[in-house]
């Protein structure tokens, strides 16, 4: 059953395998094809992988595309499913969401995984200069032209993103033809919590934060990359989740963009699954 009536619109999901459910989230301007080399090597258990709502196969609804607006038709996608006792593996936005439904639902989570994920509100100065002049043009006219009125975000998210471009980026770009289907792309992309701002979102990863320092029997798994200034997980940041976050390992990967997945899906998956058989979270599900 690929696609789910959540709320007012739908949700494309990949589903395979059986026993303790691992759902993996993407985040932008992504979509489940990015597991598509990672889920097989994962092991036991049953691979979900959804959309996000208005990104690869799923529905587009007239909406803000906010991040609780993501997290909203997530959560629907989750009751849909009915499902419980899950592992959760998140990359960028997906990993943010990951941490956001876990905090809201310990009950239902035996562990978090997650890679080049936003983990904490920013400053301005934690930035490099051009990743502080990317996301302030975002957040101006200039953003909607970049992203709107061209493909090339898209792009430049599969070849410049990692450090092995994607041959065929047909499956990449296919969700977002024109200007109306990029919308998800660029409200994503404005809100990276920098500065303050958006005070809401900053608000909510704050509360996240606290479920990440404070949730000493869920095991997490962070995975960290080098070799490519597009990795959002730097040393310092990777340091902080060390300090901040209970119950933590962190496994180096090895040398991949920010798009990981495309990089290392083996190692990705190696390390997941090791992770998981140490705490023994596999089980009946």
């Amino acid at each position: 059953m690929p696609e789910i009536n959540v709320l007012d619109s739908t949700i494309h999901n990949e589903d395979s395998g059986s026993g303790t459910t691992f759902v993996l989230l993407h985040g932008n301007p992504s979509s489940s094809y990015a597991w598509r080399n990672v889920a097989p090597h994962l092991g036991a258990g049953r691979m979900l992988a959804p959309d996000l709502i208005g990104m690869g196969s799923s529905g587009k609804p007239d909406i803000a595309y906010t991040f609780a607006d993501h997290a909203r038709y997530l959560d629907a996608w989750f009751d849909a499913l009915r499902l419980d006792q899950v592992i959760l593996v998140g990359h960028d936005w997906g990993g943010a969401l990951a941490v956001d439904w876990a905090a809201r639902h310990p009950e239902r989570v035996r562990g978090l995984a997650f890679f080049e994920s936003i983990v904490k509100p920013m400053a301005w100065d934690e930035l490099s200069p051009p990743a502080r002049k990317r996301v302030e043009t975002f957040r101006t006219p200039a953003g909607e032209e970049l992203v709107l009125d061209q493909d090339s975000f898209v792009r430049q998210a599969f070849t410049g993103g990692v450090l092995n471009p994607v041959d065929d980026l047909g499956p990449y770009l296919a969700p977002f033809p024109n200007r109306e289907s990029r919308r998800p792309i660029l409200a994503w992309a404005r809100q990276m919590p920098v500065g303050g701002e958006p005070a809401e979102l900053v608000a909510r990863i704050e509360a996240y934060d606290a479920w990440l320092a404070s949730s000493a029997t869920t095991p997490k798994l962070l995975l960290t990359f080098e070799g490519s200034p597009t990795l959002l997980i730097t040393p310092a940041m990777a340091d902080w989740c060390r300090e901040n976050i209970a119950a933590l390992e962190v496994v180096h990967v090895g040398e991949a963009g920010h798009h990981a997945q495309e990089d290392r899906p083996k190692e990705i998956a190696t390390a997941v699954s090791d992770w998981a058989d140490r705490h023994g979270l596999r089980g009946q599900a």
